[in-house]
């Protein structure tokens, strides 16, 4: 199976979050990678999907994703046509005889320190999971006290808006 990225325009409204992630659910699809956020137009939110289907199965949950009210737009976002992106942060051990090679991985990734404490430093990097994952293989044998790992954010590449277009639309059929 492939992993593909679906961008979903959906009105901002309670419950549209649960239909969607239900709709994948009962289709017996797992979920990679979700993050829902707000856009440049208050009233729509960004749900970005990574979801592990074969070609026939994507085409049938876009379908029955379309046909959910709250949709606005979907697009399957190609990883050459798409700036993607996780956030990572972690948080390792580092007292006072490893802090300086710690500090020294976190500067070859140009990733950040986001706090610091006597016997941890916690880090933050944005990237790709590929970059995000050998930061951590990195950081392991420091000992990785605690993790969180954001879902992929995805966008587009060059002028077009996807919300805009999609607002267009839904106001000449309103």
């Amino acid at each position: 199976m492939s992993i593909h990225t679906l961008s979903v325009l959906v009105e901002n409204k309670p419950g549209v979050l649960t239909r969607v992630a239900g709709l994948f659910a009962r289709r017996g699809f797992n979920i990679e990678s979700l993050a829902v956020g707000p856009t440049e137009v208050p009233e729509v939110s960004r749900i970005t999907i990574l979801v592990s289907v074969e070609g026939a199965a994507l085409e049938q949950v876009t379908k029955q994703l379309n046909k959910l009210i709250n949709v606005i737009k979907i697009v399957e976002l190609e990883e050459k046509q798409a700036v993607q992106r996780e956030l990572l942060l972690v948080k390792v051990r580092a007292d006072e005889t490893t802090r300086r090679d710690v500090l020294q991985i976190v500067e070859l990734f140009k990733a950040k320190v986001s706090d610091v404490g006597p016997e941890v430093l916690t880090v933050e990097l944005t990237g790709r999971p590929d970059k995000l994952e050998a930061l951590l293989k990195m950081l392991e044998p420091y000992g990785i006290r605690e993790m969180v790992q954001s879902g992929m954010v995805a966008l587009g590449r060059g002028p077009r808006s996807m919300t805009h277009a999609a607002l267009r639309a839904v106001d000449r059929s309103a």
